[in-house]
């Protein structure tokens, strides 16, 4: 496809580690302690029979890498800091930490989950919930865009867990809403998109109006300075855990790319697919909101059925779009980064990036839901000659080998 890359431009994981670390020992000690157990199976965590008939029954079989070093540290009552990418499945690891060790008889908000979208936190609302059903939890997120009042209704009515963003949050706890006297757990998630959010002064306001004792999980694909700044002020003696990229794998997900040379070649190539498409579930994605207007406009003057959702879109909106993908009765979605952490979609089988992301981490958190932890799929890649070197540092930061797509891409799925 293309050359090779300049000198001096490719991602250096072994540098990027070793700044990592310097950083990590800046005060000449380690400020984390390393967790290496490794359980292979969720039997051998030492769960609740609960807990398991939840994991097993929501489809989990054999943990993951994260899952296997970061359940039981947590449900220990560690504070821990673990890194990995979207998609390794962080969010059952925080998950069935927080349901593990909540007290079922007392109907008091006990853990307390932020997260940097409405759509990621609702997500994790979703699998606390399914992976409680056996222990009767009651969790409630909180999130912008919804019905103040309402989420005053449901948390006087008592809940075990909130699952909220920062804003929404915050309000709550000044409102007096939202008690924090039973609060002995909190976790971050994707701690890294949070800060980069601005969020990181609500973050710090909410701490202020949490217990002193608390337990702090901090998950996150990459640790920035100020996530690092975050642990060292509220976190006591943490264990890292860190998946290291190469055990987060893009396995089970076969990668092609379309050679479409012009942008506006792009249309006619996805109308092509479109029939492919339709036999399955498929997320486009395109990189800014009005392209996704754009695109939805031409795919249906086409008359080719679509769904499209953005950040620009009413919560409402959205929460109605997203239930119909879910349902499969719109079976095509188009959207942008904005929303990729948010939709894990079980059926997903086919991505396409229409547009290729403008930063190689986003490729993961993009394609890394078609084929969620143990899930086979497809995604394919549309590239214009401009796209080249982007193509190029994808497949050098995953060590990956993007093919060209096949005539017979329907009897992959």
């Amino acid at each position: 496809m293309a050359g090779a890359a300049p000198e001096g431009t490719q991602f250096d994981a072994r540098q990027f580690d070793a700044k990592m670390n310097d950083l990590l020992t800046a005060d000449g000690q380690d400020f984390f302690t390393s967790y290496d157990e490794v359980y292979d199976s969720f039997d051998a965590m030492g769960l609740q029979e609960n807990l398991l008939r939840g994991i097993y029954a929501y489809g989990f079989e054999k943990p993951s890498a994260i899952q296997q070093r970061g359940i039981v540290p947590f449900c220990k009552g560690l504070d821990v800091i673990q890194q990995a990418q979207s998609g390794t499945g962080k969010t059952a690891t925080f998950c069935s930490g927080i349901l593990q060790q909540l007290d079922y008889s007392l109907t008091e908000c006990q853990a307390l989950v932020l997260a940097p979208t409405r759509e990621l936190a609702q997500q994790i609302e979703k699998v606390m919930r399914a992976l409680g059903d056996y222990l009767g939890v009651k969790v409630h997120a909180c999130v912008g865009g919804t019905s103040v009042r309402e989420d005053q209704r449901i948390l006087a009515s008592g809940v075990h867990v909130v699952v909220g963003t920062p804003g929404r949050v915050f309000d709550m706890l000044r409102r007096q809403s939202l008690q924090p006297d039973h609060i002995k757990m909190f976790v971050l998630d994707e701690a890294d998109e949070m800060l980069s959010r601005g969020f990181k002064d609500q973050i710090y306001d909410i701490f202020q109006l949490l217990p002193s004792k608390i337990q702090v999980g901090v998950f996150s694909a990459t640790m920035p300075p100020e996530a690092l700044e975050i642990t060292r002020k509220f976190m006591n003696k943490p264990v890292r855990i860190l998946v290291k990229r190469d055990e987060l794998t893009l396995e089970g997900i076969k990668q092609f790319y379309v050679n479409c040379e012009r942008e506006e070649w792009k249309l006619d190539t996805l109308c092509d697919l479109y029939e492919t498409l339709a036999i399955t579930q498929s997320v486009i994605f395109v990189n800014t909101r009005r392209k996704v207007d754009w695109l939805t406009d031409k795919m249906r003057s086409r008359d080719h059925t679509v769904s499209a959702t953005h950040g620009d879109m009413d919560q409402n909106t959205r929460d109605i779009i997203m239930r119909e993908f879910r349902s499969g009765s719109s079976r095509v979605l188009i959207t942008t980064d904005l929303l990729a952490r948010g939709i894990d979609v079980q059926q997903v089988s086919l991505v396409i990036n229409y547009d290729l992301p403008t930063q190689p981490e986003n490729y993961l958190h993009r394609i890394g839901r078609s084929g969620r932890f143990g899930r086979k799929g497809v995604a394919i890649n549309f590239v214009t000659k401009d796209d080249e070197r982007m193509l190029f540092d994808i497949q050098k930061f995953y060590n990956v080998q993007i093919e060209d797509l096949p005539a017979n891409v329907a009897e992959l799925l």
